[in-house]
């Protein structure tokens, strides 16, 4: 999940989005985009979607080489 967070807490800053900016256009909350940048295992599938959703990004299965 580190890589995911690393993405969504990169672009937020490259946008100039606070956590509270991105977490109200995702529709989530402030504390599942802190859980999310910090690399939290258990969040659901279709939030992280909906936070990914705004840098216009899906997250899809790939093999890891």
């Amino acid at each position: 999940m580190s890589k995911i967070g690393d993405f969504v807490k990169s672009e937020r800053k490259k946008n100039g989005l606070k956590q509270e900016d991105l977490a109200l256009y995702a529709g989530v909350s402030t504390k599942f985009i802190s859980q999310l940048e910090n690399g939290k295992e258990t969040l659901k599938l279709d939030k992280i979607n909906q936070v990914l959703d705004i840098f216009d990004v899906e997250l899809i299965p790939t093999k890891k080489y």
